[in-house]
């Protein structure tokens, strides 16, 4: 191409104004706002300019096409950008990818939250103003055995409320052991200064002894805390006082206990097969005067901060300035409430209930026959092109649950010829619905433990999109 050529293209370049009253532009503009059809046009002709400065147009769109690549311009700068995914990934809650799927009840609560009045502030016995953890509250009574409760937006938040609360300028004694930091750089000692709160340090990592404790308390000891390791484990030789020690101190010195469970579970697990976990309630039953924990990962509800524990502090939490900017809405208290309420009935059903739990519980024998299906549909479409295969493995609950567990599972192994596992990943994972896996040994592994009937369909079109667009870059496909 000549400088002359491009100089003529250029020049016959239209006018904005020219491609905006054409009737596709018109069209365009009966669905999204003047001013944004034309920010998008704009770049549009910009796009074009520069592909003819570097060689790589010869000749001017047609005026169809204007309108067609102004309106993807668009979609991509204010469409959706929350969508489904597939998680092929092994980690079943996954904080990156949402973590907790709610059950139908739950789902059920929060669309009639939405689509309608409620009494979120609203005695409706006295006619009067009421409290949002009123509506929350027996169920949490019921489920823990508190005195009282009080919801706010995650776990995070509950630990910062309560340690601002019961010991703003004052010193928490913690073991050093427990100083824990997880996703997205949650660190207790920066939630602790955040808070107004005074780090005590006691013990080491991996042993700390209630005399530790008892030696640290001072005129200016404010709370003993202790916090639940979530995302990993000490094992060996370790040592580390249990709640009912640290709450008979507390009592002795008139100093105020709280434990960050982090995940928190309402129910034995063990009957369901995952391994034991604290429970809430033996908590409460062991004294301790506050306890938080999120109301998803093991609890399997919507996001949430839930702080139970005695009336007195409870009380004092509501009236913090804080919690107004920490509180709940009421789609979130809808469907938390739905979920406990889940577990006051029968147990028998409970894993068909949660969705989470399902996934957690759900039988090898039928990851293997999703297993055997999936790779006679995939093969049928890429043929010698990828090589597939079963295989066991495990995955992880995830989102700081059960850290060292790992769940017997099945995956389908992609292994292409002719391209990187990470290109086929990228592929898989830019579809339309994207497919998350891992690359592991260089291959591509779909997990299939949080796959069900939905997600399969999902695969298996988006295996499709894939091969489309491999055929486009290589005939041979």
């Amino acid at each position: 191409m000549t400088f002359n050529t491009d100089t003529n293209l250029l020049r016959q370049l239209p006018a904005i104004e020219k491609l905006l009253n054409t009737q596709e532009m018109l069209d365009l503009q009966a669905t999204y706002a003047r001013p944004l059809v034309t920010e998008a046009l704009r770049a549009v002709v910009a796009d074009i300019r520069n592909d003819i400065l570097s060689g790589n147009h010869t000749q001017l769109p047609e005026y169809t096409e204007y309108a067609e690549r102004t309106r993807q311009k668009i979609e991509a700068k204010i469409g959706a950008r929350m969508r489904p995914v597939v998680n092929a990934t092994g980690t079943i809650t996954h904080t990156n990818l949402g973590r907790s799927l709610l059950s139908t009840a739950a789902c059920e609560a929060i669309q009639q939250a939405a689509q309608n009045y409620v009494n979120l502030e609203y005695d409706i016995t006295t006619g009067k103003r009421g409290h949002r953890d009123s509506i929350t509250e027996p169920l949490l009574q019921q489920l823990t055995g508190c005195e009282a409760s009080t919801v706010v937006n995650n776990n995070a938040a509950a630990v910062l409320l309560a340690l601002q609360t019961v010991a703003l300028g004052k010193e928490v004694i913690v073991s050093r052991g427990e100083l824990i930091e997880i996703g997205g750089a949650f660190r207790i000692p920066d939630v602790m200064a955040a808070s107004g709160a005074i780090l005590r340090e006691v013990g080491t990592t991996n042993r700390t002894h209630l005399r530790d404790y008892a030696e640290a308390i001072n005129e200016n000891t404010g709370l003993l805390l202790k916090v639940h390791p979530s995302n990993y484990k000490i094992l060996g030789f370790t040592s580390t006082p249990g709640m009912e020690e640290l709450t008979a101190l507390g009592e002795q010195h008139g100093i105020p206990t709280m434990e960050d469970l982090g995940s928190g579970a309402l129910v034995d697990m063990t009957p369901y097969g995952l391994p034991r976990e604290p429970l809430v309630g033996e908590r409460i039953e062991s004294g301790v005067d506050i306890v938080t924990f999120s109301g998803d990962k093991l609890l399997g509800g919507p996001q949430a901060g839930i702080i139970v524990g005695k009336a007195e502090w409870i009380e004092k939490m509501r009236k913090n300035p804080m919690m107004r900017a920490l509180r709940l809405d009421k789609l979130i208290i809808a469907g938390l409430s739905a979920t406990l309420q889940l577990y006051l009935t029968e147990h028998a059903v409970i894993t068909e209930r949660f969705p989470m739990l399902n996934r957690y519980t759900r039988p090898i024998e039928a990851l293997h026959a999703l297993a055997t299906k999936l790779k006679v549909h995939l093969e049928g479409l890429f043929g010698e092109k990828i090589n597939f295969h079963v295989s066991e493995t495990y995955g992880q609950i995830g989102s700081g649950a059960l850290p060292v567990e790992t769940l017997p599972s099945v995956a389908l192994v992609l292994e292409p010829s002719e391209l990187s596992a990470e290109l086929l990943a990228a592929h898989f994972r830019n579809a339309k619905v994207p497919v998350i896996g891992r690359i592991k040994e260089g291959l591509f592994w779909l997990d299939l433990r949080t796959v069900y009937d939905r997600e399969e369909a999902w695969i298996v079109e988006t295996a499709k999109e894939v091969h489309h667009a491999l055929k486009i870059r290589d005939k041979s496909w």
